[in-house]
């Protein structure tokens, strides 16, 4: 198991609470599926070199758009990702147990390559592929039909041994690592990872442009078979979706936890911004981007002072963080 009790006890809180909510009134959810849509758009065509914004990406799904000075291809990528994505959507919407298998990956690969890799569209690689900037390099296409088929299998037999979370951050590195297709690998294993989570009644899982560079320090972590950094990762995405989703639904202001920066949450607390950031990032604190920034509230840190207390006297090196500002190595 790579994730914490503490995580899987709030994820599943959080999910419980989105249930209560049901049925979600439908405007709600019409606008929070537009805005996860161009989100997870912009990130995922971003992390692999798209040049639109997130408002260009907007204007391009929702408006027709074409945005001067920006490649075809570009424009090509967000509206083949939304296609993508709306047919993720309409598969888990019809409530039918949906089979993980080949053709599922690869009709995937094909809406979100269409128009742009036409004659690779949906098919695996037939040539070995070179990684710049990685001493990692993909297996050769002739290994590539059984290792995709060993992936389904491996698939199957874990679906009911490993927490959905943990499942889907696996399942998209190996996919990602077999390097399946010449292009479309990294978009392509992001759509699969949210097809098992929204079969579980999680929302969609973002992983955001801004942590490009810790999401490849943490998918190179799993290419040593080390995936405690990736599942946690992963699961910080998924707790994040849900906090946008509760925030948005929840009924009564009185209800809602207010979001706040770290460093303001550090003035009425006894941790320093810095040490608030460490928790965050170590998954240890409920906390998400916005942006570049961590906020968090301070409800949630209340609950973090009651677990520890519970689990054992507070721990001397974070006697030591209290109020102070600790030479800590920051993640952005």
């Amino acid at each position: 198991m790579h994730l914490s009790t503490n995580i899987i006890n709030r994820l599943a809180e959080k999910r419980k609470r989105l249930n209560s909510l049901r049925p979600l009134p439908a405007v709600a959810v019409r606008k929070l599926k537009e805005h996860f849509e161009v989100e997870m758009t912009y990130n995922s065509n971003g992390i692999e070199g798209n040049s639109l914004t997130l408002r260009e990406t907007f204007l391009v799904l929702n408006e027709g758009v074409t945005i001067k000075g920006k490649p075809l291809k570009d424009h090509l990528e967000a509206t083949n990702h939304k296609e993508a994505l709306d047919f993720l959507y309409d598969l888990v919407g019809h409530g039918k147990k949906i089979t993980f298998s080949e053709h599922l990956i690869k009709s995937l690969h094909q809406l979100v390559t269409q128009n742009i890799e036409k004659d690779w569209a949906g098919r695996y690689r037939n040539a070995s592929v070179r990684m710049t900037g990685t001493p990692y390099q993909p297996p050769s296409a002739l290994n590539v039909p059984a290792l995709m088929n060993d992936l389904i299998r491996w698939v199957g037999n874990q679906q009911k041994k490993l927490h959905v979370v943990e499942l889907a951050a696996m399942l998209q590195h190996k996919l990602v690592y077999i390097h399946p297709f010449f292009d479309g690998n990294g978009r392509t294993a992001r759509l699969i990872m949210n097809v098992l989570l929204l079969q579980k009644g999680y929302p969609l899982a973002i992983i955001l442009k801004n942590d490009r560079k810790r999401y490849y320090r943490v998918l190179q972590s799993a290419d040593n078979n080390n995936y405690k950094p990736l599942v946690e990762f992963v699961a910080k995405a998924v707790e994040r979706s849900l906090d946008i989703y509760l925030d948005a639904l929840t009924p009564s202001s009185k209800t809602k936890e207010k979001y706040i920066t770290l460093s303001k949450a550090a003035k009425n607390s006894h941790y320093s911004a810095k040490y608030l950031n460490l928790l965050a990032n170590k998954g240890s604190l409920e906390a998400h981007k916005e942006g570049r920034n961590w906020v968090t509230t301070e409800k949630a840190i209340q609950r973090y002072k009651e677990n520890r207390q519970r689990k054992r006297p507070e721990r001397e090196d974070e006697k030591n963080h209290e109020g102070s500002s600790p030479r800590i190595r920051h993640e952005i």
